[in-house]
């Protein structure tokens, strides 16, 4: 057996592997309890610390899914951190841009079509 790739047979063709269904159903579940932790966390005033919570529980998510859906769990170790990497620093960028979300509402006037009708 080749020992360079886990997923090899002996004459260097890549195997499937086959996840368990308990461990999908469990993944699920995950992404079902993150999803409800993230329902609720919009009724919790924490200030500025809102989005940044929202945007952690979106990179575990996002992680769940891409380490055991698109099977990134098999592949090199190095690929899976890389994808975790970037989704967090996605989130970091995605939150500093949000940080003048305050700012910059002080100033905007709606248009005329979305004012509030009197």
């Amino acid at each position: 057996m080749n020992m360079a790739h886990p997923h090899t047979d002996p004459h260097g063709h890549d195997t499937p592997h086959v996840m368990p269904t308990w461990l999908l159903l469990a993944v699920f579940a995950g992404l079902i309890a993150l999803t409800v932790i993230t329902v609720l966390a919009t009724r919790v005033q924490l200030g500025a610390l809102n989005i940044w919570v929202a945007l952690a529980i979106a990179v575990i998510k996002a992680g769940l899914v891409a380490m055991y859906f698109m099977h990134l769990r098999y592949d090199a170790p190095f690929h899976g951190i890389v994808m975790i990497i970037a989704f967090v620093f996605v989130a970091v960028f995605i939150g500093i841009t949000l940080l003048d979300v305050t700012e910059y509402k002080v100033n905007y006037e709606p248009p005329a079509s979305m004012a509030p009708q009197r």
